[in-house]
């Protein structure tokens, strides 16, 4: 539980560091993101995702950044399970309108039943038409063991600074 608790707190801190930039630099972002989730197990059904976090660059286009989301079949909405990741990341084009960038970590999934350690890797685009908002299209591959199914993600979302 205190491990949770760290993760929690160490991804609720990293938006706040996008508020200290010059103005028409990107350095620092947080996001929301729905999307649809994958399994390599064939009778597992449909899941949704919901979720967000942050990301704040500390050299070039190299950052660190976290996130939290919920993922679920849609006929059982309360028996789903928590997925916390914390990540590094790297942004191409971070000062364009378009910026492509490529993300992995650690990851930690967690329910009423337990938890598990593991692991994730995608990328994906943000699109800035405003200076201050953005839509994210992401693809992520959650990990947890050589045993379990990976959770596949395709996430769509809103970014803000």
């Amino acid at each position: 539980m205190r491990k949770l608790f760290v993760l929690i707190l160490l991804m609720s801190s990293v938006p706040a560091a996008a508020f200290g930039q010059s103005q028409g630099e990107r350095r620092g972002w947080g996001y929301a993101v729905a999307g649809l989730v994958g399994t390599a197990v064939s009778n597992a059904g449909p899941r949704f995702t919901v979720g967000g976090g942050g990301e704040v660059l500390f050299y070039r286009g190299l950052g660190i950044g976290g996130d939290l989301s919920y993922v679920t079949a849609p006929d059982r909405v309360s028996n789903g399970i928590g997925i916390g990741s914390v990540d590094l990341a790297y942004h191409f084009n971070r000062a364009g309108k378009l910026a492509p960038f490529v993300t992995g970590g650690a990851s930690a999934a967690f329910n009423g039943g337990g938890s598990a350690g593991g692991g994730n890797f995608g990328g994906g685009i943000q699109y800035w038409p405003k200076d201050h908002v953005g839509v994210r299209f992401e693809v992520r591959d959650h990990i947890f063991s050589s045993d379990s199914p990976h959770f596949y993600a395709i996430r769509v979302g809103v970014t803000f600074r």
